[in-house]
């Protein structure tokens, strides 16, 4: 809604929401603050698809809306601090607010915050918000004139889409809560995702985001499963759609080694596929850590895996995100950390300073570290992955490479490269010659120019539309 603004360090999804203004007489609205990780976006998305199917307009901001849906993140504290913001103001400025999402699961940490709000609802529960919807603003339809998109209704850009392919996690880090608000891994029907993927494609969608939990890990909840590792399976078939296909939320098994050949056959061909990109969340390096973080202490392995990966598609783009500061994290276990850093040569890198989250176990560990020491550590981290960084994307330029456009102002395009995840990573930029180009648009450039996180390039042939 344009009444939040989220900043891209604590928000990774950051929806431009293309919602029409257009409402008929006497149509009830419905306004959607959505707030998390893309996960959450598309639950979003689904409840204002299964709510424009029932006939309700969808608002753009506060004062069209009959009653406003605030869809919360409850990972961290200070995301639940943002959440209880977000409601804040929706109330005071529509005053009837539906809360769902992650946050949800706690409803009287809401409710005693904000004892107005209509109803509370936990994360994933559908059918619980469409009847707090129909109670506070029943439906009116109109048969005629109610149309659903084909595709529903999407909080992105139209050419690109989160396509969420499970729900839950089987994993049980002790610094997470997810398992606890969403359950264990339960994974979508092939079908029913390469259903969805269609028809994203068919309407205009250029690039597929896959997101869930547990990507890798996809399918492994079927008990009657043909194959052993059914990612691998979907991943073929997604490739084969002509979009370009994104994965994020990898975890490094060693089946992965498979999906990377399909990679390299998308890294060149300008024709879609599965990216030559993976989202992996390492978290950390050293085996101690590792271990009270409760996660796969194998950081030497991984190094192989990485090389591994490397030697199969020299072009892939690696991300990761890590936490420094954990309880009982030493000054040699963060060198190790840095020191992994320094040979894993990760292309993009976030960070998080460690935070109590309520109902973790990784509260109740010992040896919490000062505030000021992981601000330096986090300050240490980030100078070395800036670094590499930099020298990454100097190593760009003067090549040539397709490229995404997302927006198009008075001053340049911002485009993507298959390196670049959206609102995540970094872009590149034309800032001649690109009036006559749209989001959307292929186009190959070549890499005049680059900075710490962005490139900016010429445009050499013309777009692929």
């Amino acid at each position: 809604m344009r009444g939040m603004q989220n900043p891209p360090d604590l928000r990774p999804d950051l929806a431009r929401a293309r919602i029409s203004d257009t409402r008929r007489a006497g149509q009830p609205t419905i306004g959607m603050v959505s707030l998390g990780c893309p996960k959450a976006l598309v639950d979003s998305e689904r409840i204002l698809t299964r709510l424009r199917a029932e006939g309700y307009g969808i608002s753009p901001d506060y004062s069209g809306a009959d009653a406003v849906i605030v869809n919360t993140c409850g990972f961290l504290d200070s995301a639940k601090a943002e959440s209880l913001e977000a409601i804040g103001e929706a109330l005071a400025e529509n005053g009837r607010v539906i809360v769902t999402g992650c946050l949800g699961a706690e409803p009287d940490y809401i409710t005693g915050a904000h004892p107005r709000v209509l109803a509370v609802t936990g994360p994933h529960q559908y059918e619980q918000v469409l009847d707090a919807v129909h109670r506070a603003v029943p439906p009116s339809p109109d048969p005629f004139v109610d149309l659903l998109p084909a595709a529903g209704v999407k909080l992105t850009p139209r050419h690109y889409s989160y396509l969420k392919i499970s729900e839950g996690c089987n994993h049980a880090c002790k610094f997470c809560i997810i398992p606890d608000m969403r359950g264990r891994l339960s994974s979508r029907p092939h079908r029913a995702v390469l259903r969805e993927a269609e028809k994203l494609v068919e309407a205009g969608v250029r690039e597929l985001l896959v997101i869930s939990q547990d990507t890798s890990a996809y399918g492994t909840d079927w008990k009657d499963r043909e194959a052993k590792f059914p990612i691998l399976d979907l991943a073929r078939d997604l490739g084969s759609l002509g979009a370009w296909v994104r994965l994020h939320y990898v975890y490094p098994y060693p089946h992965v080694r498979e999906l990377i050949p399909l990679m390299a056959g998308a890294s060149g061909s300008g024709a879609g596929g599965i990216l030559p990109y993976l989202d992996i969340p390492f978290q950390h390096a050293h085996p101690d850590t590792l271990k009270r973080m409760a996660r796969p202490a194998a950081a030497a392995r991984t190094l192989d895996e990485i090389a591994a990966w490397r030697a199969d598609c020299p072009e892939i783009v690696l991300r990761s995100t890590f936490i420094v500061g954990y309880p009982g994290e030493t000054e040699a276990e963060f060198q190790t950390l840095l020191d992994w850093l320094d040979e894993a040569q990760l292309d993009r890198v976030g960070c998080f300073q460690y935070e109590d989250v309520k109902g973790a176990r990784s509260n109740a560990l010992p040896d919490h570290v000062a505030p000021e020491v992981k601000q330096d550590r986090w300050d240490r981290f980030m100078a070395k992955a800036q670094a590499i960084s930099e020298a990454k994307l100097a190593a760009k330029v003067g090549r040539q490479m397709q490229v995404l456009v997302d927006e198009v102002d008075d001053e340049a395009a911002t485009c993507r490269t298959m390196a670049d995840a959206p609102e995540i990573d970094g872009n590149l930029f034309i800032d001649e010659g690109f009036e006559t180009l749209k989001p959307g648009d292929l186009v190959t450039v070549e890499v005049e120019e680059a900075g710490e996180y962005d490139l900016w390039g010429r445009m050499i042939a013309s777009p692929r539309v």
